[in-house]
């Protein structure tokens, strides 16, 4: 099943050795993650440059990335963080994203669309605020071996 979460921010970073990363091949972010990299949360930050020297692609849905921009210019950490992922597209996953909702019982779009890019993507680390949603819908998708890093 899922991982269960953790607070261990520093491992991608310990992990990687020569620019290679052991166990990780995709990252996705939620906007647990997008606010501590806002708010300049050195461990975030730390692994968000190891997964760039590793060449780790880290993903952001389009949703997650609208729950968190405002366009201020005190957003510029953000912005730069934002810089070096991927955007998931939401439009051509809008359908599927509704079904995953109601299959798990949930309300929550956002994190619906996470747990969909996490299975689209083969993502096999997702750092979130919310460990406990995201690992039931990530359960519901049939997705495992995700470490769900709590932030």
């Amino acid at each position: 099943g899922v991982s269960p979460p953790t607070r261990d921010y520093g491992l991608l970073f310990r992990c990687c050795f020569g620019g290679i990363s052991v166990g990780v091949s995709m990252i996705v972010f939620d906007a647990g993650a997008l606010i501590a990299l806002d708010r300049g949360d050195r461990l975030m930050w730390s692994d968000v440059k190891a997964a760039a020297v590793a060449a780790i692609d880290v993903t952001v849905p389009a949703a997650v990335v609208s729950q968190v921009w405002r366009g201020s210019a005190r957003q510029a950490r953000l912005a730069m963080a934002l810089g070096g992922c991927e955007i998931a597209s939401f439009d051509k996953h809008a359908r599927e994203v509704g079904v995953l909702c109601g299959e798990a019982n949930s309300g929550d779009v956002v994190d619906a669309s996470v747990a969909l890019t996490v299975k689209q993507t083969g993502a096999t680390r997702l750092y979130t605020s919310d460990p406990q949603d995201l690992g039931h819908l990530l359960s519901v998708l049939g997705v495992r071996g995700v470490q769900v890093i709590n932030c």
